[in-house]
């Protein structure tokens, strides 16, 4: 079996913003979408809210070459929303906006999406990261895709960047799996020996009439429908660029240290998926405020310190895939903390200083306006 060649390519959701008011923009003006084509081609999509736009990198070799492109995505998406009076953040949710007053777009998916799943999908109202990595080989496709599950809170709790719903503080650093929960087919993949038989799984669902295709199984990672790649969905959107590329390479990586794994005739140890749920939840709820269970020993250990332990069972991999900075990165994102994070101190910042709470909310938005293009 040959190496896979694991490309990687990364898709990111902003969502669009009122410079005036800093609200959603729930319906944009005629042209815009069209404009972003003109200026950006196939890598920018519309989404299923209109106040949300997707854009999707190339696919490359390495994380520094992902960052590349998504700067240039970033800063060219929001040059033409900066024409329309626009602005985008990326948040997987807005701070004080209302799901009930977005407008779905009308695409024949969106349409089918929105009927099957009826109120679940017009409260959507949030933003994802999602990173590619190209495994040609199927079978050990579903293989690293049972494996590298164990990783993806540490994934979530690195990216968090959805505290706030419709002007509340939830108390969780990822709010958005909370709205992604009440989906069906998502949360952790169901383990699988073989491709066939993840084929065999998608077959009964088609054939009973419960969906379509596999593009609506949205487990936090899965086989991609359209490409030849395992697909990580868990990670918000992180708001800093060079979060988001850290997200990418810190998965490239996992997936190349497993396959060191097995050119040894080793494999990563399979826990239970209410085990590894137990830290998605925590790291939903926290982010990297507090600790995870590592898994291993048995007890509860600081994320930074698990962060730490990943980095050095890393290392090997991201000095091949020349990632060592990005994947070192981690080590910033542990010591200064998430998205969610600087949002809520914000928030207390602008409260202290004498601001209303809608005022502070807003600070939020114009906090989240600037970070989105730092490093851009």
């Amino acid at each position: 079996m040959n190496e896979p060649s694991l490309t990687i390519g990364v898709e990111e959701e902003y969502l669009l913003v009122d410079r005036e008011t800093r609200n959603l923009v729930a319906s944009p003006a005629p042209g815009l979408h069209e404009a972003m084509s003109d200026a950006i081609g196939s890598q920018v999509t519309q989404e299923f809210l209109q106040c949300q736009v997707e854009v999707g990198s190339a696919p490359v070799h390495t994380a520094e070459e992902a960052r590349a492109d998504l700067a240039r995505l970033r800063r060219a998406v929001s040059d033409v929303a900066g024409g329309y009076g626009y602005a985008i953040i990326a948040a997987s949710t807005h701070p004080f906006a209302k799901w009930r007053e977005q407008m779905q777009t009308r695409k024949e998916r969106y349409d089918g999406v929105h009927a099957a799943l009826a109120q679940n999908a017009r409260r959507m109202l949030i933003s994802g990261c999602h990173v590619h990595a190209c495994i040609e080989d199927p079978d050990l496709r579903i293989d690293l895709m049972n494996q590298v599950s164990y990783f993806l809170p540490h994934l979530l709790a690195l990216s968090c960047s959805s505290p706030y719903w419709e002007g509340e503080d939830t108390g969780l650093s990822s709010y958005r799996l909370t709205v992604m929960d009440a989906l069906p087919r998502t949360g952790l993949p169901d383990s699988m020996v073989s491709y066939a038989e993840y084929e065999r799984f998608v077959g009964t669902l088609v054939d009973a009439g419960c969906l379509e295709d596999s593009s609506k199984i949205w487990w936090d990672v899965r086989p991609s429908s359209k490409y030849p790649t395992l697909e990580m969905r868990v990670a918000d959107v992180c708001t800093r660029l060079d979060d988001a590329v850290c997200i990418a390479a810190m998965y490239q990586c996992a997936l190349s240290f497993l396959l060191r794994l097995r050119q040894g005739n080793q494999r990563w140890r399979i826990y239970p998926h209410t085990l590894i749920g137990e830290n998605r939840w925590r790291a939903q709820r926290y982010g990297m405020t507090e600790p995870l269970l590592d898994l291993g020993k048995g007890q509860m250990t600081p994320v930074a310190d698990l962060i730490e332990e990943i980095i050095t069972l890393f290392m090997p991999d991201a000095e091949r895939l020349g990632c060592m900075p990005h994947l070192e990165h981690a080590r910033t994102i542990a010591a200064e903390g998430t998205s969610a994070g600087r949002q809520r101190a914000v928030f207390a910042k602008a409260l202290d200083a004498g601001a209303e709470r809608e005022e502070a909310l807003r600070a939020v938005v114009d906090h989240l306006m600037v970070e989105t293009l730092d490093g851009v």
